[in-house]
């Protein structure tokens, strides 16, 4: 009799320890779902995959999974390297402004293609989408930095364009106060990210590898933490935008 009151009382035990962590699972959740989601993207990984997938949804055409991305005319440093240092520092002052932030990769030692990427975003229900990269071009002498967003003309992105255009410009404006070079805002209908994304996103060119000096800027890491701070900041305004909205 002793033994099954034991059994009974353990077990009712476990019932109730599960039952409390699935409530403080929830009101976890529920806390999250609240707050304003911002997924970080990491341009590239350490191998490209050169599989094809589709460019947009219904589309024939094809590009590869991920591409290989740039590395430093003077530094050597691989753009994929560049590009996440930059994700984490991104991150960090995210989280301590109380955003929830999602990242795409963590590692360089992935395989996650340009679709997988934007479908993570879809399923956080990303506020905003941040995909970090590095530019070069044959041109040694061009520097600065470039905002892509998705096109306003592509049945994939017109529903997103309005908010993403809204972000570059804040960004914009924002990297010239601080005297960072700002190249222009540019609508891309190629670029795969974009057009499987069903969240307001847009891809900062931080600068140019192909330029040497530019190279060393992008790779030391306090240059870095002033580009994630303007970010941060520009999404900070662009926040209190929407909620104004409301």
């Amino acid at each position: 009799m002793k033994k099954l009151k034991l059994i009974s009382v353990v077990i009712l035990l476990f019932i109730l320890i599960n039952f409390n962590i699935s409530i403080v699972k929830a009101f976890e959740e529920e806390k999250n779902s609240n707050l304003f989601t911002i997924c970080i993207d990491a341009g590239h990984q350490k191998k490209a995959d050169s599989k094809l997938e589709a460019v947009s949804p219904n589309s024939d055409s094809k590009k590869p999974r991920v591409s290989q991305g740039t590395e430093g005319v003077g530094t050597k440093k691989a753009e994929y390297i560049v590009n996440l240092e930059a994700a984490f520092f991104l991150r960090e002052v995210l989280y301590n402004k109380g955003y929830n932030v999602v990242m795409t990769r963590e590692s360089h030692d992935v395989n996650i293609s340009n679709i997988e990427r934007a479908e993570i975003a879809n399923k956080a229900k990303a506020d905003m989408t941040i995909r970090i990269h590095c530019d070069s071009i044959r041109d040694s002498i061009k520097t600065g930095a470039t905002i892509l967003i998705p096109s306003s003309k592509s049945n994939n992105t017109k529903s997103i364009y309005e908010a993403s255009n809204k972000f570059a410009n804040i960004l914009k404006d924002n990297l010239k106060k601080e005297g960072i070079k700002v190249n222009g805002i540019f609508e891309r209908s190629d670029i795969t990210g974009f057009n499987w994304s069903k969240v307001p996103v847009v891809i900062l060119e931080m600068g140019f590898m192909s330029n040497y000096n530019e190279d060393k800027m992008l790779c030391d890491e306090n240059y870095q933490k002033k580009l994630m701070n303007i970010v941060a900041e520009s999404i900070d305004k662009y926040k209190e935008n929407e909620e104004l909205k409301m």
